[in-house]
């Protein structure tokens, strides 16, 4: 199963590729990012350009995306929101198997406990695909654990779309 996982935001998207069926399960990592003096339209229409090109280049057979939970800046919790608006709506186009966790339940599938520390997370991320440095930047990460929960606990959902 190949899986795209997704951190959202509307400076920088994190997004990190998984296969299943590899022996080698990270596929691919990265960011988009958004110049931040572009009209928040212009950030959206560049978000779902690009996330075209990576639905289009990878076809995922499932999409985990990480949910809004806690926001400690308020000025960005709306094109935040927006754009992962726009991430779901560019998902749902090209894979209508999308999953959401919190940040809670990442942490749990990672470490067995839901109040990990950030390192820790991206420690079990580098350590699970067996690469050599942790995947940079963080935003990358994030996304490859949001994919890496969606591994784990997809057996469990016993949902035969995957």
């Amino acid at each position: 199963m190949k899986i795209l996982g997704i951190d959202p935001g509307y400076a920088i998207i994190g997004y990190g590729v998984i296969d299943t069926k590899k022996s080698s399960l990270a596929v691919d990592f990265g960011v988009i990012t958004t110049p931040k003096d572009d009209s928040i339209s212009l950030r959206l229409h560049n978000i779902e350009k690009a996330l075209t090109t990576l639905f289009e280049l990878y076809k995922p057979d499932a999409v985990a995306i990480e949910e809004l939970f806690y926001f400690k800046n308020q000025k960005t919790i709306i094109p935040v929101a927006e754009a992962r608006g726009v991430i779901l709506l560019t998902a749902q186009k090209f894979c209508p198997n999308i999953y959401e966790y919190t940040p809670m339940q990442i942490k749990q599938a990672l470490t067995g406990q839901g109040r990990a520390e950030k390192a820790q997370i991206q420690f079990m991320v580098k350590n699970i695909l067996g690469l050599k440095e942790i995947p940079k930047p963080d935003d990358a990460a994030d996304a490859l654990a949001v994919a890496l929960t969606h591994a784990q606990i997809s057996p469990a959902l016993n949902n035969n779309k995957i």
